[in-house]
């Protein structure tokens, strides 16, 4: 059967495909340890589930307005307003199924053929194929661990050509932990202003950040880049929300109205009584957040640790999100019962096969040198995990 260009051009997300491979080897009786998924594995918030109980008592189980309740916009705005200083009304404000879906409407309703989107790598896997499916061309610039794995104004102005439509800016990010001070931000902002880039500021990660460094949205550092500038968030991370699929959008009136065109053609709107949840979460109390924030803190010390005490491994210490992006490349060339590793593909396979341990590879991500290892997990499962890792690479010959 012959399916679509588009189709043809993307590949299922390897993070999603890691974990099922797992689960499917759990599923036949194999003990696996995961690192894979970015999933927190905290129950959400009782206030919250509270809250769509309620809803769903109150029978607001309907169709809502596509681009999602007053309520929770009012929410969002106010969070925005509190949070990070920038202001919008409901006009300039989106509720999708979750923070992909927004990604996706962004491109679906701004990219086109010929159009480049700079992204720097290492990069979230959807990234990419969010901007292929929108007919446009991704545009990787590198950065290295020494660098912070942060983009730098100057490389941003470098790869900036006559087709250059946006900049898709991640932090804290997935999945190297990093993310941006003041200065770097204001640099970045400066050359995007004067060359009229958009920036999406992917920002779902910004309550799970473990420096003194203040969470800055881009967005609010003056009007000239807050015209240019889609802030990006959601609620499935720092809430452990991750299966109510509510994410959202601020910007320009225009694209944001561009978006529930899509949306409304597409998904309509989030689920309804999930939004009321989403209320809530917003609103409600925020210790929760605080309470799991502070235990990847710990999980992040503690695996930060052990990595570095592996031979041939070393480890960049994350700003923030609740993921370790460990350079593993001292092992290529070398071998085990006649299986060579060439790179992050064949290491995740090995310590999949022989250390009974999920991992992503970095290749997902623009980096073959690295694996991402998720610590959304127990910290029994890691220090088992870290143990098996251990073990499997010393193996290695």
């Amino acid at each position: 059967m012959k399916l679509s260009k588009r189709v043809s051009s993307i590949k299922p997300s390897p993070t999603l495909e890691i974990s099922e491979r797992a689960a499917a080897m759990k599923a036949e009786g194999i003990d696996i340890i995961g690192f894979g998924a970015g999933e927190p594995d905290f129950d959400t918030p009782e206030h919250i589930k509270k809250a769509a109980i309620d809803a769903l008592k109150k029978g607001y189980t309907k169709y809502t307005p596509v681009s999602g309740i007053n309520a929770l916009k009012d929410a969002i705005i106010a969070k925005l307003q509190r949070d990070n200083r920038l202001a919008y009304n409901r006009e300039e404000v989106i509720v999708s199924c979750g923070a992909k879906h927004t990604l996706y409407n962004i491109a679906q309703a701004m990219f086109e053929e010929g159009m480049e989107v700079i992204i720097p790598a290492p990069y979230w896997v959807s990234y990419p194929d969010i901007v292929l499916l929108a007919g446009g061309t991704p545009v990787f610039v590198d950065t290295t661990e020494e660098e912070g794995f942060l983009l730098s104004a100057e490389k941003f102005e470098r790869a900036i050509t006559k087709r250059t439509r946006a900049l898709i800016l991640n932090y804290p990010s997935n999945p190297t932990g990093a993310t941006y001070d003041l200065d770097t931000l204001e640099e970045i902002a400066r050359v995007a202003v004067k060359h009229n880039i958009f920036i999406i500021s992917d920002e779902i990660y910004e309550k799970i950040l473990y420096t003194d460094i203040h969470h800055v949205s881009i967005a609010s550092l003056n009007e000239k880049i807050k015209e240019l500038t889609i802030v990006v968030n959601g609620l499935s991370k720092s809430y452990s929300m991750t299966g109510w699929r509510l994410g959202y959008a601020a910007g320009q009136k225009e694209i944001i109205s561009a978006m529930n065109n899509i949306q409304s053609q597409s998904t309509s709107n989030p689920t309804s009584f999930a939004q009321y949840g989403g209320v809530d979460a917003l609103n409600g109390s925020q210790d929760e957040v605080i309470k799991m924030r502070d235990e990847f803190k710990n999980r992040r010390d503690y695996i930060v640790r052990r990595l570095k005490m592996m031979r041939g491994v070393s480890c960049f210490n994350p700003a923030g999100a609740f993921y370790v992006f460990p350079k593993i490349s001292f092992y290529y060339g070398k071998s085990f019962k006649g299986h060579t590793i060439k790179n992050s593909l064949d290491m995740s396979d090995y310590l999949l096969r022989e250390g009974r341990v999920s991992v992503v590879p970095g290749a997902a991500f623009g980096a073959d040198e690295y694996l991402r290892l998720s610590y959304a997990t127990s910290m029994k499962n890691i220090e088992g995990g870290l143990s098996r890792i251990e073990e499997a690479l010393e193996k290695l010959g």
